[in-house]
């Protein structure tokens, strides 16, 4: 492969990537509803992208569970969570309503886009800018490295079957640049060094949600979720990391408690 064919990708994604930061940005310091909006807004088109390649095409019912996945999310987050997550059903169910085949797969991916697309709202709420930032950065610089070091260094497959194109050298690369994100933000924090370990987990779920989605999409044969975002496919191709890692930590949050020093 030539040079160009192999950094053909790189200019759209990098002209995506900024707009996409730039909006981000903007939700994510604004915080409150503004943000509320942003999260649900794209869970509910994650959760079209993921309806249409499983039924293997779009359609108003689809369009409306969507919908109903963006609506739920919203009022979720003003409610008790002893509610939430159980509101957080009523799209899952719909979802499994209009699909025909891999239930079982759409069951659990729509359950990883809504809890995920939860947590991360209730980060920024209960933690603030910082820890929200730290979370993105984590997803943000390990899918970097992982990207550069995979094509300039290469090597053995992390897991060809699924992903063929993540190797072992951008898998390890991304859990380095996760643990300098936990070293500098326990640093400037002043919060324990167990927060370099944690990070280092976390861009693991985060790969693992890159994963996740390789395999859904060759269950069903499509090469991108949908092609809404230049150069990256679908929203759910250039979120799936932050899927993984947020779901992550919805999980050991409520097991073991919040990030080492966060509070």
């Amino acid at each position: 492969m030539s040079g160009g064919g192999r950094w053909a990708d790189l200019a759209p994604r990098i002209g995506s990537a900024v707009v996409m930061v730039a909006v981000g940005v903007l939700a994510i310091w604004a915080g409150s509803d503004v943000f509320h909006v942003f999260v649900a807004v794209l869970c509910g088109t994650m959760t079209w992208e993921l309806l249409r390649m499983l039924n293997g095409q779009s359609g108003s019912l689809i369009l409306i569970v969507a919908g109903v996945a963006a609506l739920s999310l919203f009022a979720a987050i003003h409610l008790p969570s002893a509610y939430a997550v159980p509101l957080c059903a009523v799209p899952l169910v719909l979802g499994l309503l209009v699909t025909r085949r891999h239930r079982l797969v759409c069951a659990a991916y729509m359950a990883l886009i809504l809890l995920a697309g939860l947590e991360m709202m209730m980060l920024r709420d209960e933690l603030g800018l910082v820890w929200i930032i730290w979370l993105i950065l984590i997803v943000v610089v390990s899918d970097v490295a992982g990207y550069f070091a995979g094509r300039l260094l290469g090597g053995p497959k992390f897991w060809p079957r699924v992903s063929p194109k993540k190797t072992w050298s951008g898998t390890v690369a991304g859990w380095l640049g996760a643990a300098v994100v936990g070293a500098v933000f326990a640093v400037q924090q002043e919060t324990s060094l167990l927060l370099v370990p944690y990070s280092v987990l976390v861009a693991f779920a985060a790969q693992m949600g890159d994963i996740a989605e390789s395999a859904v999409k060759r269950l069903v044969g499509v090469k991108d979720s949908s092609a809404l975002i230049p150069g990256h496919g679908g929203f759910l191709d250039r979120f799936d990391g932050m899927l993984g890692a947020s779901f992550f930590m919805f999980v050991i949050a409520g097991l073991c408690g919040l990030p080492p020093g966060s509070v």
